[in-house]
């Protein structure tokens, strides 16, 4: 299992003219072969494309208050460079384009039936 957190940032020029910026931190998750290639090949600042299913959960912290978190659950992934372009390592070592996997826990897939999308 791998759990990290990335970011996404949108800039945009107002009506103004002057530059926006904001940013979202996104906790991810992933399991089995895909976990260990993560862990293998990203480095902070390397930059991803993740695909996954929402999974929220709730869970009590140390001083027993429930908190509610949202993770991305890692469904396919590719790098978007090189291992050397973000000063990674060697740029000759092989590496996967695209990782794909079935759901992990298997006992948490869903049924793909669309009667229960809310829209």
């Amino acid at each position: 299992m791998a759990s990290f957190s990335i970011a996404t940032t949108e800039r945009w020029t107002g009506q103004d003219g002057q530059r926006n910026e904001s940013t979202t931190w996104h906790n991810i998750v992933a399991w089995g072969r895909q976990a260990e290639v993560m862990k293998e090949y990203l480095s902070k600042g390397r930059l991803v494309y993740i695909e996954g299913r929402i999974d929220n959960r709730t869970y009590d912290d140390k001083e027993g208050n429930k908190r509610f978190t949202s993770e991305v659950v890692v469904q396919n992934f590719q790098f978007l460079e090189s291992r050397g372009a973000s000063g990674g390592g060697d740029q000759s070592q092989s590496q996967p384009e695209m990782q794909s996997s079935p759901d992990y826990p298997p006992e948490r897939q869903s049924g793909g039936d669309d009667d229960d999308l809310p829209f």
